[in-house]
């Protein structure tokens, strides 16, 4: 097969860059005064009250449900949409409260949209999130029966002395990487190019929900304080360029990454399929690494991740 990148899929991650500054543009009128942090950054922080935050996210699963549709395997997605919010809001020291979801699709099928909730439930349950409430839309002429689309919103809430941002990060802190259940929910437009409608193993292996990393650091806080995190990254679409935005003053040299031995196999084979090159793998998947750590304590983390049965590497350093 001869190489596929992620933009011969039909996907610019440069244009989406793009898009994010217009929005920037375009809100510069608007009163930010209790909003900590806004587009750009994993989540949104408002005040609420003195000193307490709400953090707010949405996102949700790409194309990975085009894979579920085609396997007819539903009870996983959810969890997938889940995640891909709840770990976003996790960046900035929030703990997940509430979860609202969106479900649209051409023909209501009551079969399939009950396990999706059921995924949606099993997330909520790992996140510690209620399913609040939500919306179900039947849009024929615009989805085909058969086809269905999801989107989540994600709410948590923080304490000014718990937020982290990423501003405590400075000159030679450590990167850790924890790492991530498989290719979690980004870069399948390109991996629906390289994988074949037959070869069921491997779009099920394709499928494997994404990791919720709410009880790792939960449990983290708990064993060696917050003040052992001072940044966090969710490692999502456009893969490791996600690491900036723990704090983008700074620089970051990644002196380590997990071997392809080291990670699902999975990633491997889709990599090797569309014969990307290093900085093009990086920038599309999470290459085994579904979240980020800036830290001063290394040894803690790489301690701790071991204990809770997480592979973790130190990747790299925050250099001038």
């Amino acid at each position: 097969m001869s190489k596929i990148t992620y933009a011969d899929s039909g996907v610019d991650i440069n244009v989406g860059d793009e898009f994010v500054d217009i929005i920037k543009k375009k809100i510069k009128h608007q009163p930010r005064g209790k909003l900590r942090e806004g587009v750009g950054g994993f989540a949104c922080l408002y005040e609420v009250a003195p000193e307490k935050f709400l953090a707010a996210g949405c996102d949700g699963v790409g194309t990975k449900l085009k894979i579920a549709q085609l396997l007819n395997i539903h009870d996983t997605i959810g969890i997938d949409l889940v995640a891909m919010c709840v770990n976003d809001i996790l960046c900035t020291g929030a703990t997940p409260t509430l979860f609202m979801d969106y479900l649209a699709s051409g023909k209501i099928n009551l079969a399939v949209n009950e396990k999706l909730i059921e995924g949606i439930i099993a997330g909520c349950d790992q996140s510690e999130m209620i399913l609040a409430g939500g919306e179900t839309a039947e849009m024929p002429g615009v989805y085909a029966e058969g086809v269905y689309d999801l989107a989540g919103f994600a709410l948590g809430e923080v304490m000014e002395h718990d937020i982290i941002e990423g501003a405590k990060l400075t000159t030679g802190d450590t990167l850790v990487g924890i790492a991530s259940s498989g290719l979690h929910s980004n870069g399948f437009s390109l991996v629906r190019k390289v994988l074949k409608n037959h070869e069921t193993q491997l779009l099920k292996e394709s499928l494997t929900p994404t990791r919720i990393y709410h009880q790792f650091l939960k449990k983290l806080y708990l064993q060696e304080s917050r003040n052992v995190v001072k940044g966090l990254a969710h490692i999502t679409g456009s893969g490791w360029q996600n690491i900036p935005r723990m704090n983008e003053k700074l620089k970051y040299d990644f002196t380590l990454k997990p071997s392809l031995k080291e990670i699902p196999k999975i990633i491997g084979t889709v990599i090797e399929r569309a014969g990307l090159n290093q900085t093009e793998a990086y920038d599309t998947f999470n290459m085994g690494v579904g979240l980020v750590i800036g830290t001063s304590n290394p040894k803690k983390i790489l301690n701790f991740s071991h204990d809770f049965g997480y592979k973790a590497w130190e990747i790299g350093k925050v250099i001038q």
